[in-house]
């Protein structure tokens, strides 16, 4: 079991700053943060399950990819928001697992979402007509499984690698939450084999799924060169450039994570990095989806009218 090739079996979590008169400012704005992510995403996730307009396939991976946000949020955020007024910044090893594994999966499948929709928007521009036939609710339903299956099972492959691996030098992680590069750091055993396989499905799984999505859109942008309607042309721009917008934040900062030299400013500039990662793409997805999304904006907008009438019609009865 775990606890037989450890010697450590909690961690201290430092947090982002170690300033006592920045602990409350802190705590209330990524309290804002995490209340607002959640809102947002679970709203989006109740609003196309509520509307039967908006059971399509793009609204169905809009609200998987909601779902990913949520998760990765949730996994990351409330420890973090915890160790800003708690003096103990003590998390167990099960509980330092759970957390990585559960933020990793999030953040694969979110991957693999991504490619899902890109693919749903070249078939919409390059094949109009054949849309509703190819993107079938079973297909649909098909990729979402297989995002969520190989997004769930990769992880599993480098939390099983952290059992070979004993705790001893230290047991302080000089971050905010539980990130599997940190936990190298402070291993006494020799983690190279570790690495080295994680970097290898690591850079497999994001060059293929970026390569697939930079794929769709070249298809995507010839399509549309080939429109004679301007006004095509710009209804075409306008349906991919909230995905754009996203694909652009995540990858973008995946490369800032995990690609520049091992100095120590940019060791600093990690924490951040990882920050915008963990915190703000969930935070920023929903309003990136909905306030480019006229229907979603029209079916936010119905909700006051329908409260007002149906607190009418209570009244009444």
């Amino acid at each position: 079991m775990v606890a037989n090739k450890t010697l450590v079996t909690e961690f201290v979590l430092t947090g982002l700053t170690d300033l006592p008169r920045l602990q409350v400012p802190l705590f209330l704005v990524f309290l804002v943060i995490y209340l607002t992510t959640m809102v947002g995403n679970l709203g989006l996730i109740f609003l196309f399950w509520k509307d039967p307009h908006l059971h399509t396939p793009m609204y169905l991976f809009l609200g998987s990819l909601a779902f990913a946000d949520a998760c990765s949020s949730f996994s990351v955020t409330p420890k973090m928001l915890m160790n800003f007024l708690s003096m103990n910044h003590m998390i167990s090893l099960f509980e330092c697992i759970s957390q990585f594994y559960i933020f990793a999966s999030s953040a694969n499948t979110e991957c693999f979402l991504l490619v899902v929709m890109a693919y749903d928007r070249y078939v919409a521009i390059c094949n109009p007509l054949l849309y509703p036939v190819v993107m079938s609710n079973i297909f649909c339903i098909q990729l979402l499984g297989v995002s969520y299956i190989i997004g769930f099972l990769h992880p599993l492959m480098r939390v099983g690698l952290l059992f070979r691996l004993t705790f001893c030098k230290s047991n302080v992680i000089h971050y905010f939450y539980c990130e599997i590069l940190q936990l190298f750091k402070i291993s006494c055993s020799d983690p190279r084999v570790n690495m080295l396989l994680i970097f290898t499905f690591s850079v497999f799984i994001q060059s293929f799924t970026f390569m697939s999505i930079i794929i769709s859109y070249c298809y995507v942008f010839f399509a549309i060169r080939k429109m004679k309607s301007e006004k095509g042309r710009s209804k075409a721009f306008y349906m991919c450039s909230a995905h754009l917008l996203s694909v652009s934040l995540f990858y973008v900062t995946l490369f800032f994570m995990y690609v520049h030299p091992g100095s120590e400013p940019a060791e600093n500039q990690d924490k951040l990095y990882s920050l915008f990662y963990t915190t703000i793409i969930p935070l920023l997805n929903p309003f990136i989806y909905s306030l480019r999304n006229k229907e979603v904006i029209d079916e936010v907008s119905k909700f006051p009218r329908k409260n007002i009438k149906y607190q009418s019609l209570f009244k009444n009865n």
